[in-house]
């Protein structure tokens, strides 16, 4: 998930910073959340790229807060041990999806501390904190403060009954207090009421950088062109006024406050056992983590002059990147680089619900993976889908029909067709000499056409319409696919008019060639097998195609299938078998498994009254007909549920 040569910004060329928004560690995402974020990050990392520019992508694992703390209870582990283990489920998702992170990091390290501790004193010398006595929520029988996701009840604001203290999921509020709520509970334990309690914390002033954060957002927002959600939400926040913000918590497992900032004795025993309160700090992982990439990270986040930053996120994390990150930047005096393009997303629901992690709606990451359906066809799907300006849907059927009517249908069978012709007798796998047609008139329109969606391709791409651009560049693979009926491409024509078959073999390898590199931001696996094919290197997306960059006389591989037929059935089991949350899907699993355990077992108990009670060894053919032996030191319930254990986690 990254390179050994670190890559850095280089001057006088366009630098390109993303980050998408950090997951909470011990989530497994759900595909709203990979495509709302990380792989929509990725494609456009990779389009920079592709394109030649110097490009850092960085991300990683959220990991202090209430959450860990209580789920490291749960399972008796330390937060640390906790984080370790849940970090590598989400590395693991991410790297099946080829997510191509530069760094995959995480926040619980010493960079993370001393980059925020850093931030922290230079707001308290610049005047930007101030202390704060409060009524906090408190649990009488856990004898702790409840940290605002612990605390659940009835939004003030719209009345839906199981809004946090920190966010309401129905209207997206997060403009009120944990004890706002109506009927407030203790998440840990329903039948438990919180009870105010008086506390101190420390208070960021947003209210006293407003006028700045203000000034630079309406900048930002109109020469980096934001998603429209985004700034809608952010111009919210500013009409509404800012108020100052608590930073800080009651908790043990985060960044530590640091105390050498107060002069008083009496302060610092109070702030000693506080921490950092997660979204003060989250953000600033994106620069910790670029820290623990490389000792030279001020040349990516203090180079505002050479460094375009681009955000990637779903519409609920906004404020927290557009006004109280820059807010806090704003607020150090210093120069930072700071946010260029905010790229937002609506949400993605699942055959018209919503994807839910708290309630295990939906298909998450590692379910993607058990389908056996190849990243590449839930990459296209989930971009084609991309909500970025209204919500979209997640259907099994639509999910089938695009892998076999456009991947298949038009890209797949463009790339094989021509190949395989290549392959033939007719040419042996050499580009034929197609240099005494290229230039005929009778072809000018075929290239112009690509040349008119390949501008437009690379229009979609720099304004981060990427839903767009895996359209565009499916009708270079359609117009491809035109061209070879337009001509008529087959045999008859290799022998009738080699000459006029050897030009439009030509241009059509040299069609496929850019598929290959228009496509790799989407499909990575797929570029690298039609480059394989192809035995080319990769061609550098650029802003004119001539058609002849693969030359006459090279040698290519042979043909392979980039896709395959799903079969249309696969909708009803599929959504049977990703139905319902995931507490009755494991419940649904285990019965299954009990099911096939207990038939299994008087199979066999059959099987060896037959054969007079004596052992047989399985022969190939009759594992393949009667399926592998089972695993001796396993039950089957457990060799059956074990690959699905991780999605009942429970969230942040």
């Amino acid at each position: 998930m990254g390179s050994t040569q670190k890559i850095l910004p280089e001057p006088g060329h366009r630098n390109i910073l993303i980050t998408s928004a950090l997951p909470y560690v011990n989530n497994v995402p759900h595909l709203g959340n990979i495509v709302g974020s990380v792989l929509s990050a990725d494609v456009f990392s990779r389009y920079h790229k592709a394109r030649g520019h110097p490009t850092l992508y960085v991300c990683g694992t959220d990991e202090y807060g209430t959450a860990t703390e209580t789920k490291a209870l749960e399972e008796g582990v330390s937060p640390r041990e906790l984080c370790d283990k849940y970090a590598k489920v989400h590395a693991d998702i991410y790297d099946w999806f080829e997510i191509g992170f530069d760094i995959f990091g995480r926040t619980s390290t010493p960079k993370q501390e001393e980059i925020v501790q850093h931030i922290f004193r230079k707001l308290y010398e610049n005047g930007f904190l101030v202390e704060k006595g409060s009524r906090q929520p408190y649990c009488e029988k856990h004898k702790s403060f409840l940290a605002d996701r612990f605390i659940e009840g009835t939004c003030p604001k719209c009345g839906y009954e199981d809004a946090r203290g920190d966010q309401c999921d129905a209207c997206g509020s997060v403009d009120y207090e944990p004890l706002d709520l109506v009927r407030p509970r203790c998440k840990l334990d329903p039948d438990v009421t919180p009870i105010p309690r008086d506390t101190r914390h420390i208070h960021l002033r947003l209210d006293k950088l407003q006028a700045d954060i203000e000034s630079w957002s309406q900048k930002a927002s109109s020469d980096g062109a934001w998603s429209s959600n985004g700034k809608i939400i952010t111009d919210s926040w500013l009409k509404q006024g800012l108020k100052d913000r608590g930073i800080s918590r009651d908790l043990k497992w985060g960044v530590p406050i640091p105390l050498d900032v107060f002069p008083d004795e009496q302060d610092r025993e109070i702030y000693k056992d506080k921490v950092f309160y997660v979204w003060f700090d989250a953000c600033i992982g994106y620069v910790s983590i670029t820290a623990n990439y490389t000792d030279d990270w001020e040349k990516w986040w203090r180079n505002p002059d050479d460094v375009q930053l681009y955000q990637f996120m779903g519409k609920d994390n906004v404020p927290f990147h557009s006004v109280i990150f820059p807010g806090s930047q704003i607020g150090t005096g210093e120069r930072w680089t700071m946010l260029h393009h905010l790229s937002t997303t609506e949400y993605l629901n699942y055959e018209k619900g919503k994807f839910s992690k708290s309630r295990g709606i939906g298909v998450f990451g590692n379910n993607a993976r058990d389908t056996d359906v190849p990243a590449d066809v839930w990459r296209y799907y989930l971009l084609k889908n991309r909500p970025e300006t209204g919500d979209t849907q997640f259907e099994w059927r639509a999910f089938i029909d695009q892998n076999n009517s456009e991947l298949l249908a038009k890209l797949g069978n463009f790339v094989n067709r021509v190949i395989k012709l290549v392959n033939s007798k007719i040419y042996n796998s050499i580009v034929p000499d197609y240099t005494a047609r290229h230039a005929d008139p009778a072809f000018d329109q075929a290239k112009e056409e690509i040349n008119t969606y390949l501008k437009q391709y690379l229009a979609d791409m720099e304004s981060v319409s990427l839903r767009a651009g895996v359209q565009t560049a499916m009708h270079i693979a359609q117009a491809g696919n035109n061209f070879l009926q337009g001509n008529r491409f087959d045999n008859r024509l290799a022998i009738n008019e080699p000459e006029k078959a050897a030009a439009v073999t030509g241009i059509a390898i040299n069609i496929i060639y850019l598929c290959a590199s228009i496509f790799e931001p989407y499909l990575p696996a797929t570029s690298r097998s039609i480059l394989e094919q192809l035995q080319a290197p990769f061609l550098v997306i650029p802003d004119h195609w001539t058609a002849d960059d693969i030359k006459p006389g090279h040698q290519i591989g042979k043909a392979k299938y980039l896709f395959s037929q799903i079969d249309p059935k696969k909708e009803e089991e599929w959504r049977t078998l990703f139905g319902g949350t995931q507490a009755e899907r494991l419940k649904r699993d285990k019965e299954a498994a009990r099911a096939a355990a207990k038939k299994a077992a008087i199979k066999a108990r059959k099987a060896e009254k037959k054969a007079g009670q004596k052992p047989e060894q399985s022969s190939v053919e009759a594992t393949a007909i009667n399926g592998a032996a089972p695993i001796t030191n396993q039950e089957p319930v457990d060799a059956v549920t074990d690959g699905v254990q991780q999605v009942t986690l429970p969230t942040s």
